[in-house]
């Protein structure tokens, strides 16, 4: 029985690797296909990809080195009791603080991702890491700066806050009221949940002092980062291919149906994959030729989910639950920016 276990086993990688190549060499095949549609050589196809390649890569590497950083700092220096002092026992109260977290760790959705990992480490309710995931990109000093340098106090700076704070205590209050911690985390995320469950009674750790605290810190924040680093290397490839082999050009030309337009600047910010702390300048130049609407879903959506951000998900969530955190935000974004295209006169 052992000998048929381990061959059924065996064969189950050997399927499994073999689909994996095919795939593989399917996605090889069409991007061949589109590269020779283009009609450019491949030395300008090669320049263009590599731009964009280390313009998405050297934008995103300072923030998930703070991110690495801040959560060094999380392991060595917080303590499970600390999570328990300032989160509510209300899931609903609860979910609420875990969207303004960000004031508190002001770090963008390269950085965040370390961050809420060693949070749950912590003992962090997993819906509130949900929550301030999906807020803290944009809920934090330094997009709301740069987004009113952009736009001003006006309807797209007052947009993106409240409706970031909408679809993320939204997504999750799903988790907090259909979802078990075991079946959302990995395994090496997950911990007992305490502070806002009050399912497991605290245990009290010494802190530790401040030269052995940065010591560890350091070393933590140097495993995160190199870890984290290959889904952001995985990402910023995906992004680069993404948009070299689609036309901008041809994105824009969609841009002015009340529906059409939303759904066009959510794949633009996924494909795209700007950086929070710079995508408003950039959803600036679109200002006149895409709905106001669309705007606002493209700087709420693209912070919460975008093809860097979604591969790191991986290191963190079971993979359906990294699914769930792609649609939640994509349907409510789009239910959001529609909703204003066909309601409100900017």
């Amino acid at each position: 029985m052992q000998v048929r276990t381990r061959s059924d086993a065996e064969m189950k990688r050997l399927l499994i690797r073999g689909v994996l190549i095919f795939i593989g060499l399917a996605l090889v095949v069409v991007i061949v296909l589109a590269v020779m549609g283009t009609g450019q050589s491949a030395e300008t196809i090669i320049s263009i990809f590599s731009t964009r390649f280390l313009g998405t890569f050297i934008e995103a590497v300072p923030f998930l080195l703070l991110g690495s950083l801040v959560s060094g700092m999380i392991d060595s220096f917080m303590t499970a009791e600390d999570i328990a002092r300032f989160v509510p026992r209300n899931p609903i109260l609860a979910t609420i603080v875990g969207a303004f977290l960000g004031f508190a760790f002001p770090v963008c959705e390269c950085g965040v991702v370390p961050v809420v990992r060693r949070l749950f480490n912590k003992g962090l309710p997993m819906w509130v890491g949900i929550t301030f995931l999906l807020a803290a990109p944009v809920i934090n000093p330094i997009v709301l700066v740069s987004t009113y340098v952009a736009f001003g106090f006006g309807p797209v700076l007052i947009g993106r806050l409240v409706f970031t704070i909408i679809v993320s205590i939204g997504a999750g209050l799903v988790f907090a009221l259909g979802a078990r911690p075991q079946d959302v985390l990995q395994p090496r995320s997950l911990m007992p949940v305490m502070g806002g469950s009050g399912e497991v009674p605290m245990q009290f750790v010494q802190r530790k002092s401040l030269v052995t605290g940065m010591g560890d810190a350091l070393r933590s924040a140097n495993n995160e980062f190199f870890e984290m680093g290959r889904y952001l290397i995985i990402g910023s490839l995906l992004a680069a291919t993404m948009q070299t082999l689609i036309s901008q050009d041809v994105l824009v030309a969609l841009g002015k149906g009340p529906i059409i337009s939303v759904l066009v600047m959510q794949t633009m910010a996924f494909v795209l994959s700007v950086c929070s702390t710079v995508d408003a300048f950039l959803a600036l130049s679109f200002v006149g030729t895409f709905t106001t609407g669309s705007i606002i879903t493209f700087l709420t959506f693209g912070p919460m989910v975008d093809i860097k951000s979604t591969l790191m998900f991986m290191g963190v969530f079971q993979k359906r639950t990294v699914l769930y955190l792609v649609l939640l935000p994509l349907l409510m974004t789009l239910l959001i920016g529609v909703w204003l295209n066909l309601n409100v006169r900017f």
